[in-house]
């Protein structure tokens, strides 16, 4: 059966199909570019993915329908608490907004080919990142692309990146439901994705959006793993009083969470020592420990884990009694 894009119209004739992005019914779609530019039938590089990503233990995709609300931060910090003790390699597909190497301190690396593939930037021993921005000649340089392009390197990167051993892969997106999230969705179908991570702050605004990418990850089948509100209010680091910038006016993270029937992981409060660290390419988590963002940090943090752990087990146990 063909493959039907988020957000297609009625009687979409599938990504698979010789008239996908050309018939009368794909006016107007948000999708038709990419569907009439994507090769028909069977991709012959998924194999490829499905094989490299095979290696990875663990593999996590954060997501957010709205821009600005942290997820790159998000994705970083999950990093960095993380690689205490595991390996971690972190991927940005936010083609034209890349700030994952600002974030992690390691602007103006290169990345370098072997026969094995390209090699990610190490951020340390057990952190590896993989960018565009490390393969444009300027910070400041605009990336211009249309879609079939920005699918292209995403294809490459999935494909081509040798990650090594690691425990996790950390896919960070750009806002929105369009051709990054249809490629990471796509190529990623048969390489047992352990789920999302979708970020929201409070206000309603945001909540709009969120609700879509919610779901856009039914509609393609991705698992989601939990929903997390950042910003959800600004504790002062000298005097610790909770002050709440961004008002649920709705109820906030917890209360869609609920309404959409789907795991709420917790809030993180808005610290402006966490921008600091962004801005300098350091680990909030390790510059000031006993903040309570970091406890909330860490508290979430041990929600996936254990989400993955117990998938792992499920898994184990499906694949036993199928071996009986």
């Amino acid at each position: 059966m063909a493959d039907i894009p988020a957000n297609a119209p009625e009687h979409c004739p599938g990504t698979e199909s010789d008239q996908a992005g050309k018939s009368s019914s794909c006016q107007g779609c948000p999708n038709q570019n990419v569907c009439a530019t994507k090769p028909k039938g069977p991709d012959p590089d998924l194999g490829d993915i499905t094989e490299k990503m095979s290696k990875i233990k663990h593999k996590l995709v954060i997501l957010s329908g709205k821009g600005g609300v942290g997820k790159s931060t998000f994705t970083a910090h999950l990093a960095h608490g993380l690689s205490a003790d595991k390996q971690i390699g972190v991927l940005d597909v936010d083609i034209c907004g890349p700030s994952l190497p600002k974030i992690f301190g390691v602007e103006g690396e290169q990345v370098h080919q072997s026969g094995s593939g390209w090699s990610p930037v190490y951020v340390d021993d057990n952190l590896s990142l993989m960018s565009v921005a490390f393969l444009l000649s300027k910070a400041d340089e605009a990336v211009i692309w249309r879609g079939p392009k920005k699918n292209g390197l995403i294809k490459q990167f999935l494909r081509d990146v040798d990650w090594g051993d690691i425990d996790f892969l950390l896919i960070d997106t750009p806002p929105g439901t369009s051709d990054e999230h249809l490629s990471v969705a796509q190529y990623l179908k048969e390489s047992d994705v352990d789920g999302a991570i979708v970020i929201t702050t409070p206000q309603e605004v945001a909540l709009l959006d969120v609700r879509k990418e919610i779901t856009f990850c039914r509609k393609v089948d991705l698992p989601i793993i939990g929903v997390v509100e950042n910003m959800s209010s600004f504790v002062c680091p000298k005097c610790k009083v909770s002050t709440q910038i961004f008002p649920a006016t709705t109820g906030g993270g917890q209360k869609m969470a609920e309404d959409m029937n789907v795991p709420f992981l917790g809030s993180l409060p808005l610290d402006p020592r966490i921008g600091k660290c962004c801005d300098t390419g350091k680990s909030f988590l390790t510059e000031v420990p006993d903040s309570p963002a970091t406890r909330a940090y860490k508290e979430i943090m041990s929600k996936i884990v254990e989400h993955c752990e117990k998938r792992n087990e499920s898994k184990e146990t499906e694949t036993g009694e199928m071996n009986k």
